[in-house]
This record gives structure tokens, C-alpha cells and sequence, in this order.
């Protein structure tokens, strides 16, 4: 079996409310409206079954609810897509294992009881954040509840990237060209989510908290040497803070934090990215995910891809079954 761990849904009855609520919106709101394997069963399942003993696990696509709605609406937009989701999981158990919940980030109270309704009521297998809650870092005191809530459950928390063409490239310009914004902004996203946690000492207060990132951990891989050695000298390069306590007070060097996150494989049909995420993760800590069906094909194309490179790894057969389910199963409890 191959349990894709990372795949984009809008069920209908979401879609729809997100229409209703923001249906003029830019960017990724009109990325997403092109892509009808998002909200289309028919359409997504024709795109399943082109694989064979392939399965799902859901959760919703940009844009984060937070850009879409105040936090007067959120909460009711994160209940009708966990609702729609968590029905999905009821009627297609065998192509849906489980799904993720979103949440009203711009709403943390909202937020922690729909986390506890989402997984004691709809049997969620973990929750969404995106790298920032519209603009403000996620390792803000009013949001920390949630990882220490998530870090009780037991359960991952998967981690996307959000930044739209409003976030120049250069100080001098007001939007982003060329979609930058999305090409390189959205893995510097995760890797800057990473490291905000990493030395805000969440690993070391919540023992138990567990992080998927999407798309291989963005960045932080492929500068293993730079976040190994540049950050053994954290301080010495600012002046108007002390930063060199902050090593002092981690419990472990700080790299092996960031080897602690699990990573997926979504990375569009690279394949040195892949074997670079996997030596930097581990095979423990690498799950399949396609990123479904955010592909030029609209669906198979980088499943197709994704399997191919998988395949095509030098590594055991016991070790690609973990990365296929074995992973999925021991850490979403499926």
C-alpha cells in the first residue's frame, strides 16, 4: 500500500462557503479555482485510479482560512471543511485512511476547542498550520496552546507554507514578480517556521511534538552546512540582541532539532532533492506525499513522478515501505 500523506481537497459543501465568502480572491484563490480535482470526487478518484493499492490521507489546499475571513468566520469555515473531510474518511475509508484538520488560526481559542473536536469527534489524524497565521510567526504566545495541545494527542502537525505576491522580494518594491513568492518563498516559509520553533525551545517544553513539513523541509536539507555550522555562532553576528544564550539553553545541539522533524516527499519529481531530504531526515522520518493534484497534469503527473523516484532509491525494501506506509501508520495511528 502507498499512503500519500500530503494531498490538497476542498469538499463541496467547503467549497462552496469559500465561494460564498471570499470568491473574488487572488493568488492561490485563483490557482485553486482552476483545479477541479480539488472539489470534483469523480475527476480526483479517476486521478486515483490510476495507481495501484494507492490511498489518500486529505487535508484542505491554500489559502489559509485566516486570509479568507476574520476570526468571527473562521471557526465556522474550519468546522465545515473538517466535517466535510472527516465524511469523506466515513464513506471512502479504503482510497481516504484519514484526514487533517484545519483551524481558525486568527481565532486560537476557536482553534483549540475545534482541535479537540476535530480528533475525539472526527477521528483526525493531525492538524494543518500554515508557516504563518496572515503574516505573524507561528511561535507567537497566544498559539503556542495548540502545539502543547497537539504534543498531548500525540499527533502531527502538519506544517504548509503560506505567502502570497504581497510579500516583496526587495524592500523597494511593493508586491512580488514573476511568482518568487511562490517558487522560492514558500520553502524559505518552512524552513523560517522551523527555526523560529527550533530555537523557541518547543522540541525541548513539548517532548512529544511531532512535525510533518512539506516538501522535504523546504530549504534546510540542502543547507545542512549552513544551519549546522553558521548557527553554532548565533549572536555573534547581531548586535541589539544576545543570542548566544540561546544554544546554551537547548538540550540538545540545535541540528538535531531540526533533524527531528519528519519531512514529505512532495518535491515535484526531484530526485537528488529527495535522496538530500532523505540522508538529512532519516528514513524514519520521510513520508510519501505527492502534493496532489498540484501538477501541470492536474492530479497523476507528480504521484507518477514521486513513485518513480521512489523506486528508484538505493535503499532496502523494508526502508521503502516504511517511507510508503509504515511511517503513516506508526505516526498517524492508521
Amino acid at each position: 500500500m502507498k499512503i500519500d500523506i500530503f494531498n490538497h481537497i476542498f469538499p463541496k459543501v467547503y467549497f462552496d462557503k469559500m465561494m460564498e465568502v471570499a470568491p473574488n480572491h487572488k493568488d492561490m484563490g485563483k490557482r485553486v479555482r482552476g483545479v477541479p480535482v480539488l472539489y470534483d470526487l469523480e475527476a480526483r478518484f479517476r486521478v486515483m485510479d490510476q495507481f495501484d493499492d494507492y490511498a489518500q490521507v486529505i487535508c484542505l489546499g491554500a489559502p489559509p482560512l485566516e486570509v479568507l475571513a476574520g476570526p468571527e468566520v473562521t471557526p465556522e469555515l474550519a468546522k465545515i471543511a473538517n466535517d466535510g473531510m472527516a465524511d469523506y474518511v466515513t464513506k471512502y475509508p479504503d482510497r481516504f485512511p484519514g484526514f487533517v484538520a484545519s483551524m481558525p488560526m486568527n481565532n486560537p481559542d476557536a482553534a483549540l476547542d475545534e482541535i479537540d473536536r476535530a480528533i475525539k469527534d472526527l477521528r483526525a489524524v493531525g492538524v494543518q498550520f500554515f508557516s504563518n497565521v496572515k503574516g505573524a510567526p507561528l511561535d507567537l504566545p497566544e498559539l503556542k496552546p495548540l502545539f502543547e495541545k497537539m504534543a498531548g494527542y500525540d499527533l502531527p502537525i502538519w506544517i504548509h507554507p503560506a505567502r502570497g505576491a504581497n510579500f516583496p522580494d526587495y524592500l523597494t518594491e511593493e508586491k512580488s514578480k514573476y511568482e518568487i513568492w511562490f517558487v522560492f518563498g514558500w520553502p524559505y516559509e518552512t524552513s523560517v517556521a522551523m527555526a523560529r520553533l527550533v530555537f523557541g525551545g518547543y522540541f525541548d517544553q513539548f517532548p512529544n511534538l511531532k512535525i510533518i513539513t512539506h516538501h522535504m523541509g523546504g530549504m534546510i536539507p540542502y543547507f545542512e552546512g549552513r544551519v549546522g555550522t553558521s548557527w553554532d555562532q548565533l549572536g555573534t553576528r547581531t548586535s541589539d540582541e544576545d543570542y548566544t544564550v540561546i544554544l546554551k539553553q537547548l538540550k540538545k545541539p540545535h541540528l538535531e532539532y531540526f533533524k527531528g522533524f519528519y519531512a514529505d516527499t512532495a518535491l515535484f519529481g526531484a530526485s537528488s532533492a529527495t535522496k538530500c531530504g532523505l540522508e538529512f531526515f532519516g528514513v524514519d522520518h520521510v513520508l510519501f506525499a505527492s502534493d496532489c493534484p498540484f501538477d501541470p497534469e492536474k492530479g497523476p503527473g507528480y504521484i507518477r513522478e514521486t513513485i518513480k523516484i521512489i523506486e528508484n532509491l538505493q535503499i532496502s525494501e523494508a526502508d521503502r515501505h516504511k517511507i510508503y506506509e509504515g511511517n503513516a501508520r506508526k505516526l498517524l495511528r492508521i
